[in-house]
């Protein structure tokens, strides 16, 4: 079944309300700023319909003015299939993208590999392979980077990539499927007539990522409503189950993407359907994880339907931000000292339905992919405060679906 297919749902509901008018660093040259201070993003965009229209045409190239924060378009770096999800090598020598496909060489989408020019930042197209499952949803790298680890949506399954020494993928070292029973459509904690109903129907593998340690193995599953960990051998990139394999969430609830804190002790969880954050304790010793707070990602009071999309931690560890889509917010909470979350601001996006945030080089600015608006809204992030004041510029640019940074290099 084809991502497409699977969410049908929850794009009917989308479609619908659209229907009825309710949803309405490297661096090129900066003007008058020093080379060091220069700093150059990458935004992957849609090129195949997904979660509405598809404006984009592959990977963007900008220039970030490290005082302003406004972004200007250099070019199109590179023309590949819907790279929904980007990721940097440790190196910064080379990008990868995944191709959030279903018919890439039968029911499969692919991950593509580029090396990044030193002297022109231009993007060199290395090879591009099969993601071995449909709808690649996130990819990550280890911290030797030496394995790369993609998440098929649609798929259900998780492989495991080998990164030659040019930068480019070997085919599929391994791949893993995820089993076991479905979680309810509707969830269990959302808000009040929620109708965020999506991918229940079948395992969804949506992110994974190593832990701060690289020691263990992270993968949310939407449809099973589980937070998988496994054991990771260094060596081979090959996984085993944890001796704790899976953290249950609440039933129907969607976990989507999660965030370490600094101190790698500390994990937090954003659930797409229930729009919720989980704060859980982690043991670095073994990959359990231990639930210890769930708290909303709205405001209080709210009712009706939204779907939460990204969250982050940030770098000094003091604040953390949720996004949600429908009501286009930026939820900022305060991370006490034992690790529990406060609620303290919501920052209108700008714009509809975002799907990424990222912050800027510095902790000074941060980013969001507006993707039904066809925009990039740039926030000024309080320092002392964690809130965020948008800056009033606006970005246009086709379906922006992330926005990856290229720090620690000059041109």
């Amino acid at each position: 079944m084809s991502r497409q297919q699977s969410r049908l749902s929850r794009r009917s509901f989308l479609s619908g309300i659209t229907s009825m008018g309710v949803l309405c660093g490297v661096p090129k040259i900066a003007s008058g700023l020093p080379v060091g201070k220069r700093m150059l993003a990458f935004v992957g965009t849609d090129t195949v319909p997904v979660d509405g229209a598809a404006n984009g045409k592959g990977i963007y190239l900008f220039e970030m003015d490290a005082v302003t924060g406004e972004l200007k378009l250099l070019r199109l770096a590179a023309e590949t299939a819907s790279p929904s999800w980007l990721c940097l090598h440790p190196s910064r020598k080379y990008i990868y993208a995944v191709n959030e496909l279903s018919d890439y060489h039968g029911k499969s989408g692919s991950v593509s590999a580029f090396a990044i020019e030193s002297d022109t930042a231009q993007l060199r197209h290395l090879n591009t392979v099969s993601s071995r499952g449909a709808d690649p949803t996130h990819m990550s790298i280890d911290a030797t980077g030496k394995f790369a680890f993609v998440a098929n949506y649609s798929g259900g399954s998780i492989a495991v990539f080998g990164i030659q020494q040019d930068g480019s993928l070997s085919e599929a070292k391994a791949v893993y499927r995820d089993e076991g029973s479905m979680g309810p459509t509707t969830a269990k904690d959302a808000p009040t007539g929620s109708f965020a109903i999506s991918g229940h129907d079948a395992p969804h593998a949506h992110m994974i990522q190593a832990d701060p340690q690289n020691q263990f193995v992270l993968q949310t599953d939407l449809g099973q409503d589980r937070i998988y960990v496994y054991r990771l051998d260094s060596g081979t990139g090959q996984q085993t189950p944890a001796p704790t394999p899976f953290a249950s969430v609440p039933a129907g609830d969607g976990p989507r993407h999660f965030a370490f804190h600094p101190n790698g002790r500390w994990m937090y969880s954003i659930q797409e359907e229930a729009s919720t954050l989980i704060f859980f304790h982690y043991d670095p010793q073994d990959g359990a994880l231990t639930p210890a707070q769930t708290i909303s990602a709205l405001p209080p009071g709210f009712a009706g339907t939204n779907f939460c999309s990204e969250i982050m931690v940030s770098r000094d560890g003091r604040f953390l931000y949720a996004v949600n889509r429908l009501h286009n917010s930026i939820a900022t909470f305060v991370i006490d000292g034992t690790g529990h979350l406060a609620h303290v601001d919501d920052t209108p996006t700008q714009g509809d339905y975002p799907n990424h945030m990222v912050m800027a080089p510095g902790g000074r600015f941060l980013y969001v992919c507006n993707q039904r608006s066809d925009q990039i809204t740039s926030f000024r992030v309080n320092e002392r405060t964690g809130r965020l004041a948008f800056t009033g510029a606006y970005q246009p640019l086709g379906t922006p679906m992330c926005m990856a940074f290229l720090e620690g290099t000059t041109l």
